[in-house]
């Protein structure tokens, strides 16, 4: 999974003028920059008139969008114009919500905030070294507002369960006994060049050291401080965002906005239903082919407790993951016509990430920093059958390639590049672990079961949400789902359990999307017979960046018809 903010948030209202679609995404993008501007050295502006001006800009924005002259048909610029107007209604619907009073789930939040800058953070000279001294001296006032916001949100009964904001505050309290040498916003200074004389790099760092001493651990201790005497004894009791103020509209808002359909609830549980049953019988194929004859449950019993399947350590696991990397690069020619120049690594997580859901750290083209898979230091406890999948998912061709191509599209808006419609980045991905078993990257019956467990995870997610969100499902009810079908360990269960009670809506993205992008491979299939090239689709479906599921259909339906129209084969 991969979680990252939209760059260009709004924090000014626009002039309502007859404009051309091309004047509006400069005013939207130029607003993005004058926000960063209007921060200053350290953090987004999370104070509550800051919310409603980006609220403003976008209602402001979207009326001079609508009185824009007509852009013409299939167009580049008609394209962009729809993109802009879907983000631009999430935008403004979601600020409805005031979500801001939520900053948080069970392993990610405004606390990572900071850790996620410092590790695309590439320190050339003197001046870069001193503005990340800066930001971290700037920290506390970020803290600040996020405590504001989580007051304003204990004020109208807008919080998180209490079982939520304790694993949170035992992340918190991690973060705050961590010694200031072993701050991570110390990170970007662990090598600087050789152009800074070595008397300023000490002193540099020494600054550096300083500036977390004095803002950074105050500003964490008073955090755990208000999460300790506030926030967690007024957290509430049950977990379904049903029971927040008009909790059922938000939930069905979390869903169209995670999805980027109009499906129901109920829809998605149905769904979720017949995904299950589909990929159980799979399953059963893969189980008899290992040559394993007992039953289902007696086979996740061997793969949960049979040594074999898992590493020794750490280093083992990295390596074991590396290999099937590599393996993965060297076949992607032959499935993709075009590759991105930025290369990706494996990377393990800080302490005090550990909890994070976050698999992916996309990269920087223009910093010279490398997408990166991020693996959990108990990670190694996890199954090396479900390897190959993890890493089709995560690094290659899933999150590293589609994102790093949308970053290299430098023709397009930036908005275009960076959005994050979750069903499209989450979906490919869960399309690329399936598309796997055509590469050839599965090796053995044990790692094809493991791709089908990593799918039934997927669609037990359709199940898991709805019931905790819609349904009043208790966690034990809707952990049932992967103890019974997946292989995935206990500790996983329990963890991805927790993450959908603190993010509603957000794990329904992947199967939708996963489904979406199967639909129309098949529709282009059928419709292209001799002149259907896998290459030349992969191409078509990420060459635009991330967009609304049904934005890719008519994109694709474009696509099959200017292949139509050339020439017939000989």
């Amino acid at each position: 999974m991969i979680r990252f903010a939209l760059v260009a948030a709004l924090l000014a209202s626009a002039p309502v003028r007859a404009s051309r679609v091309d004047d509006v995404v400069t005013a939207y993008e130029a607003l993005g920059r004058q926000a960063s501007a209007d921060d200053g050295p350290g953090w987004p502006d999370m104070r509550k008139a800051a919310a409603d001006r980006r609220a403003q800009a976008s209602a402001a924005l979207r009326t001079r969008l609508d009185t824009a002259p007509a852009s013409p048909a299939g167009s580049e610029e008609a394209l962009t114009r729809r993109l802009l107007d879907w983000r631009l209604g999430i935008e403004i619907e979601g600020a409805r919500w005031d979500e801001d009073r939520i900053p948080f789930d069970n392993g990610d939040g405004f606390f990572n905030t900071a850790n996620y800058a410092a590790m695309t953070t590439v320190i050339r000279n003197e001046a870069d070294a001193k503005a990340w001294i800066a930001r971290i001296r700037a920290f506390p006032g970020y803290y600040d507002q996020e405590i504001a916001n989580m007051r304003r949100g204990l004020a109208t009964g807008f919080v998180q369960p209490r079982r939520t904001a304790d694993a949170v505050l035992a992340i918190l309290k991690i973060a705050a006994d961590q010694p200031a040498d072993a701050s991570p916003l110390l990170s970007p200074f662990k090598s600087l060049p050789d152009t800074i004389p070595a008397d300023r790099q000490a002193a540099l760092r020494l600054a550096a050291r300083q500036a977390v001493v004095d803002a950074v651990k105050p500003a964490q201790a008073r955090m755990v401080a208000f999460f300790a005497q506030d926030y967690v004894p007024h957290a509430r009791a049950a977990l379904g965002v049903a029971s927040l103020p008009d909790g059922a509209a938000y939930y069905a808002f979390t869903v169209r906005r995670s999805t980027t359909t109009d499906l129901t609830p109920d829809q998605i549980f149905a769904l979720g239903e017949t995904e299950v049953a589909r990929i159980r019988s799979a399953m059963a194929v893969e189980m008899r082919a290992t040559g394993f004859t007992g039953t289902l449950p007696e086979f996740l019993v061997k793969l949960r407790t049979d040594k074999q399947f898992y590493a020794p350590d750490l280093e083992t696991y990295i390596e074991k993951a590396s290999e099937i990397g590599k393996r993965i690069d060297g076949l992607l020619p032959l499935w993709f016509g075009t590759l991105p120049r930025l290369t990706w690594t494996i990377r393990t997580k800080s302490p005090e990430m550990e909890a994070s859901s976050g698999g992916y750290n996309l990269g920087d083209p223009s910093k010279g920093v490398p997408g990166t898979v991020m693996v959990g230091r108990s990670s190694y406890g996890d199954p090396l059958f479900g390897l190959p999948a993890w890493i089709l998912h995560e690094g290659v061709p899933g999150h590293h390639l589609q994102i790093a191509l949308s970053q290299e599209r430098t023709d397009l808006p930036a908005f275009r590049r960076r959005d994050e419609p979750t069903a499209f980045i989450e979906g490919w991905a869960l399309y690329s672990e399936q598309l796997g078993e055509e590469m050839g990257v599965y090796r053995t019956p044990y790692e094809r079961f493991g791709r089908l467990s990593f799918d039934m995870w997927r669609a037990c997610r359709l199940i898991m949400d709805v019931g905790l969100h819609a349904k009043g499902w208790s966690a034990d009810q809707a952990m049932r789902c992967l103890e019974d079908n997946t292989a995935l360990p206990e500790r996983v269960v329990k963890g991805e359990t927790e993450r959908y009670i603190a993010w509603p809506a957000q794990a329904l993205a992947y199967k939708i999307g996963e489904l979406q992008f199967l639909a129309e491979r098949r529709r282009a299939e059928q419709d292209l017979g001799a002149r259907f090239d896998i290459r030349a689709f992969h191409d078509a479906v990420l060459d635009d960046g991330p967009m609304p599921l049904s934005v890719l259909h008519d994109q694709v339906s474009r696509w099959i018809a200017s292949r139509l129209a050339t020439k017939a084969l000989p």
